[in-house]
C-alpha cells in the first residue's frame, strides 16, 4: 500500500514537470515588482483577518490608515517621544525606552507600491484608498514627527534642473551665451 502511494506521488510529480514545461516561462519579477505583490498580498491578508473580513471593493482609506498603524509594531526605527531626554537629538548617546516605528520613507514607499498594485488589480485612481488624501496627510504628519523626535530637520529634495554648461574647448560658443570679453562692453 505504502508502495501505491510512492508510486502515485512520483507519477504526480512527473506529471506535474511535464506541465511545467508546457507553460512558457515568464522572466523574473524586478526587486520592485517582487516587493509590489509580496506589499498586496500583505494588504489583502491584513483585510481578510479584520472581524469582519473587509473586501477589497468596499476597502476605504481608513482601512489605509489602520494598516499603516499596525505595521508599527514591526518597525526598527526609534523615534523618541517628547518627554525623552534624546528627543531631538540626532545620535543619542545612549538607549532608551521609547518605541520602535516603521520609517516615514518605508510608509511612503509602500504607499507608492500599493497604489500602483491597486491601479493595476483594475481599481480606478478615483477610488483609491492609496491615494487619499487622508493618506498624504498621515504620511507628513509621521514625516514631521519623525524629523523633529530625531532632530534633523525634513527638507524636500530639490529637483535639478538641465544646466548648459559652456564647453572650455569649444571655441565657438552657442548663441545665447556670450564670453565674458563681450559683456564689458
Amino acid at each position: 500500500m505504502s508502495g501505491d502511494i510512492a508510486r502515485d506521488s512520483a507519477e504526480g510529480s512527473s506529471r506535474s514537470s511535464v506541465s511545467h514545461h508546457n507553460q512558457p516561462q515568464s522572466p523574473p519579477l524586478s526587486r520592485y515588482e517582487s516587493q509590489k505583490r509580496r506589499d498586496w498580498n500583505t494588504f489583502g491578508q491584513y483585510l481578510k483577518n479584520q472581524r469582519p473580513p473587509v473586501a477589497l471593493s468596499q476597502c476605504n482609506c481608513n482601512h489605509v490608515l489602520e494598516f499603516l498603524r499596525y505595521l508599527d509594531q514591526f518597525g526598527k526605527t526609534k523615534v523618541h517621544l517628547h518627554g525623552c531626554v534624546f528627543f531631538g537629538q540626532p545620535d543619542p548617546p545612549a538607549p532608551c525606552t521609547c518605541p520602535l516605528r516603521q520609517a516615514w520613507g518605508s510608509l511612503d514607499a509602500l504607499i507608492g507600491r500599493l497604489r500602483a498594485a491597486y491601479d493595476e488589480h483594475g481599481g480606478s485612481p478615483e477610488t483609491n484608498p492609496f491615494g487619499n488624501g487622508a493618506i498624504r496627510v498621515y504620511l507628513r504628519e509621521v514625516r514631521d514627527c519623525q524629523a523633529k523626535a530625531r532632530g534633523i530637520p525634513y527638507r524636500k529634495k530639490k529637483k535639478k534642473k538641465a544646466q548648459i554648461k559652456p564647453n572650455v574647448d569649444d571655441p565657438m560658443p552657442s548663441s545665447n551665451q556670450q564670453p565674458s570679453s563681450q559683456l564689458a562692453t
